[in-house]
Formats: C-alpha cells, sequence, structure tokens
C-alpha cells in the first residue's frame, strides 16, 4: 500500500465516531485528545484526496465544540470590554475530548491559533468541494467573537510553550482564519466589520514588531494576504519572528508565508522567513521546531517537514519539495506509520530520557504528520 493510501486509511480508521480526529490513539499525552490545530491540517489532508465525508464531519464537530461555548465566549468578551481582566486558565481550551469536552487533566490550554487555524481549514474545505458544512455557522460566528476580543493577548504557542509572548505563528493564524470567516459570508455585518479591524491590527502589529531587520512593510497590498507587495513601507529583508521581540526562529512560521499568507511566497519577507527557517533549523530533509528544543532531545519534526516542502512547492521549486516529501516517507515504521519526531540528530540529546521516562516512545501514529504528507503528496501531484 502506498504511503498515500496507508495515510487516508490510519486517518478514516481511527476517527471518532463524533467526527473527532484523535492526535495519536496510543501516545500517553495525547490519547483521547483531538486539537483544533490538528485536526484542521489533517482535515486539509484528506480534503484534499477526496475523503469529503470525514472533512465534513471533522468540521461539523469544531462547529459544534466551538458554538457549544457561545454563551462563554460572550461572557468573556462582555468581561473584557468592561476592562476586567480574564485569566488564561479562563479561556476556552485547545483541545477537547473526542466527544467535545473540555479536559480534566492538566495541561497547557490557552491558545487561540487553533481557533484560526480550524476557520481557514473550513473555507478551504468549502471552497474546494461546494456547498457547506452543516450546523457550521454558530461555530463559525462565536470562533470569530472570541478571536476579535482577544487576539492581542499573549498565549502559549504551537508548542504549548511561552505563554507570556505574542507568538508570531499565532498571529498569522488568527490573520488566515477572520479572512477566512469574512470571506464564508455568515457573519453580521458588526462581526465582519470587527473582524477585519482585527486583521488589519494583526497586520499592523507584525510589520511593526515582528520582523527581525529592515522595515517590513504591510503584509500584502491591496488588502491581507493578497500576494502583492507591503503596503506600509518598503518591503524589508527581515525574517518573521518567534515572538514578538525576538529574533529567534521557530518552525512554526512557516505557516505565515503558506498556507497563511500572511506574508505571502514572493514577499519579501516571506521569502526570507523561508529560507532563514531553512538555514537555521532543517538539516538532512527533517526540519527542527527551534533551536533550544529539548523535547524527546530536540528531534526533527515530521510536519515541519511538510510545511518548508508546502512552501517550496508553492514557490516553484518542486525538486526542493520533492526532497522533503521523501523524507517524511523515509521515516515511516515497517507498518507505514508515521512518528512525531525522529531522534537519530539531537539537539539536546542529554534530554531524551526524561521524556521517554514521562510519556513513553514518540508518538506513532501522530495523525498531522500524515495529513501534511498528504497535503505536500497533493501539492506535487503524488497519488500513491
Amino acid at each position: 500500500m502506498s504511503l498515500v493510501a496507508h495515510s487516508l486509511d490510519v486517518i478514516k480508521s481511527l476517527q471518532a465516531p463524533s467526527g473527532a480526529y484523535p492526535a495519536s490513539p496510543t501516545f500517553s499525552a495525547y490519547r483521547g485528545y483531538s486539537w483544533l490545530r490538528d485536526g484542521a491540517f489533517i482535515a486539509e489532508g484528506v480534503s484534499r484526496h477526496g475523503d469529503v465525508t470525514g472533512a465534513d464531519a471533522f468540521h461539523a464537530w469544531c462547529a459544534r465544540v466551538v458554538s457549544d461555548r457561545a454563551g462563554q465566549v460572550d461572557v468573556l468578551v462582555s468581561r473584557a470590554a468592561r476592562g476586567e481582566a480574564v485569566t488564561a486558565a479562563e479561556m476556552l481550551p485547545t483541545r477537547f475530548t473526542l466527544d467535545g469536552v473540555d479536559g480534566d487533566d492538566d495541561w497547557w490550554d490557552f491558545q487561540l491559533d487553533g481557533y484560526g487555524t480550524w476557520l481557514w481549514a473550513l473555507r478551504e474545505h468549502v471552497v474546494r468541494h461546494g456547498g457547506a458544512v452543516a450546523g457550521a455557522e454558530k461555530g463559525v460566528r462565536t470562533a470569530v467573537r472570541y478571536l476579535t476580543a482577544f487576539w492581542q493577548v499573549p498565549c502559549y504557542d504551537w508548542w504549548e510553550e511561552h505563554v507570556e509572548h505574542r507568538h508570531v505563528a499565532t498571529l498569522g493564524s488568527i490573520h488566515a482564519g477572520l479572512r477566512a470567516a469574512v470571506a464564508l459570508g455568515v457573519l453580521s455585518p458588526a462581526e465582519s466589520a470587527a473582524a477585519t479591524e482585527a486583521v488589519e491590527g494583526i497586520a499592523g502589529l507584525v510589520a511593526r514588531e515582528g520582523v527581525s531587520g529592515q522595515a517590513a512593510g504591510g503584509p500584502g497590498s491591496g488588502g491581507p494576504g493578497s500576494g502583492g507587495p507591503g503596503s506600509g513601507g518598503p518591503g524589508g529583508q527581515g525574517h518573521l519572528r518567534k515572538w514578538l521581540g525576538s529574533d529567534a526562529v521557530d518552525g512554526s512560521l512557516l505557516a505565515c508565508v503558506e498556507p497563511f499568507g500572511l506574508y505571502p511566497a514572493g514577499h519579501p519577507v516571506g521569502e526570507a522567513t523561508v529560507a532563514e527557517v531553512e538555514r537555521q533549523l532543517a538539516r538532512d530533509g527533517g526540519v527542527y521546531r527551534y533551536l533550544d528544543d529539548t523535547f524527546y532531545g530536540g528531534g526533527r519534526w515530521l510536519l515541519l517537514a511538510g510545511f518548508l516542502g508546502w512552501n517550496h512547492a508553492r514557490a516553484g521549486r518542486r525538486a526542493e519539495a520533492g526532497r522533503y516529501l521523501e523524507w517524511m516517507a523515509a521515516q515511516a515504521t515497517p507498518a507505514g506509520d508515521l512518528p512525531e519526531q525522529v531522534s537519530d540528530l539531537l539537539l539536546a540529546p542529554e534530554r531524551r530520557q526524561e521524556w521517554l521516562d514521562r510519556w513513553g516512545p514518540v508518538a506513532t501514529p501522530l495523525l498531522w504528520s500524515h495529513g501534511m504528507y498528504l497535503i505536500l503528496a497533493d501539492e506535487l501531484g503524488v497519488t500513491a
């Protein structure tokens, strides 16, 4: 069986009756949970390969999960509007049980990127296959109210770290999600105006504080993510920062170029970001999360190889993209399962054992790895 076919089979066979995609079926820390972020990219992968039913079910699950919390969102938004402090513990979680309930164990839960990523993936799926996901409207509107109220608040990043910072990859996902929500055409005039204002606010903030080096200009003239040269000044040669005020890079920044288009392929900042992530974090086909990573010793992540390949493919560098796809495939177990990361070239090998003792072997299969393989395979026309 080809890795494309096996990836589709793994994802379909493990999708819960509720529509949720489990992050990993056996890994102790992930088992029984679904992340909006992971699931959105998994759904994008299967949607591209024709599993409309599976992607529909996931998006409908997301819409239910989010709309079930509409009252909670309204209370949080009202409190914030009155100037009351809202703590991270009171915010919506980043992961849910497969039945859509909040988890009851401790987690680094306040992450905003998943809500934006879901909105982005929902629109991609709807545009690709036509029609609409049943019952999605209330969830979309709830997510938009949540994001427009809290997009400026520091939160955990993709890796559930550094809650004290505002992370550029998080801002990029919100930027893309709010643009997608407006384009879906289900928002009220007030919600659409608030979303548009937030999109413009994110673009301005990142241009001012989220780009290292020279002045960045605005992310896309003629509207956010339009792909034109910067609108706020001359295009700079700086790269996106891991978080506002840092000059470090992070593998998650790749998504700010493709697919989110905060600084699209062809924009100097987008090009510089991809180049700098590859220079610092790519090694022999795999991609590290960031240079100080110690999780399981700091290995190379398959899903980030997928993002880097995706960027190369969209920029017309098909040979480079193909090498990342080949590296991802080479990491499969004999059964064809893709892990979260590999442990052969670790950044901090002395830190690996503590994670093995805590949570056991690296998550395998990781459905997000399979989803990213499907996305990159589709970009390159690989169907078998």
